[in-house]
């Protein structure tokens, strides 16, 4: 019986296919990896928020009707700066309506990129909405994979879609989803799929 070693030719085919499986797997791992970074920032946001959010409402009376107020000079000390306006889309890739949409993005201490509006009158009893981007402006600003937010109410501020099922926000977690219920879902635990 002859011994046989592998020839150049077989060892090549050989790397040629290791090379195109880790082409293959590279992306996933590696968008896998900055999606667990930007939720585990998000999750981290909320205890430096929660504070800033308890300031926000101890301020606050009763008769003073005016958060949008008191919003901005408790935020004043977080602010490093203006950022130039960019787009930010949903998960699925559509560009949000106006409810989504800001136009004055500010620069905080963290390099992140924070955005609010308040409403002229409250609607269902929000009084407003804001937007966290974990990363700043760098990609890939898509609600649910960078940018989280809340819902502005008087008395509290809630992640977007805590008041749907967990079904429902896994379900808009996905690609298919705006990603917006992502705010709340990464925070009980859920991941994206």
């Amino acid at each position: 019986m002859k011994k046989r070693g592998f020839t150049i030719v077989e060892v090549s085919i050989l790397l040629v296919i290791f090379l195109i499986v880790a082409i293959l797997v590279a992306p996933m791992s590696l968008d896998d990896t900055i999606q667990a970074k930007n939720t585990s920032r998000w999750r981290n946001v909320q205890t430096d928020f929660s504070n800033i959010f308890y300031s926000i409402n101890t301020q606050k009376t009763e008769k003073d009707l005016d958060i949008a107020a008191v919003f901005d000079s408790v935020l004043s000390n977080e602010i490093k700066g203006n950022v130039k306006p960019y787009k930010i889309t949903f998960l699925n890739g559509t560009y949000p309506n106006n409810t989504y949409r800001f136009s004055d993005y500010k620069l905080t201490q963290a390099d992140s990129v924070l955005a609010y509006k308040f409403y002229d009158k409250p609607q269902k009893g929000i009084w407003g909405v804001f937007m966290y981007d974990v990363n700043g402006t760098s990609g890939p600003n898509q609600w649910g994979k960078d940018v989280f937010g809340y819902h502005i109410y008087s008395d509290r501020f809630e992640p977007f879609g805590k008041n749907e099922s967990i079904n429902y926000q896994k379900q808009d977690c996905s690609k298919n989803g705006t990603g917006l219920c992502c705010s709340n879902y990464y925070l009980i635990g859920g991941s994206f799929d």
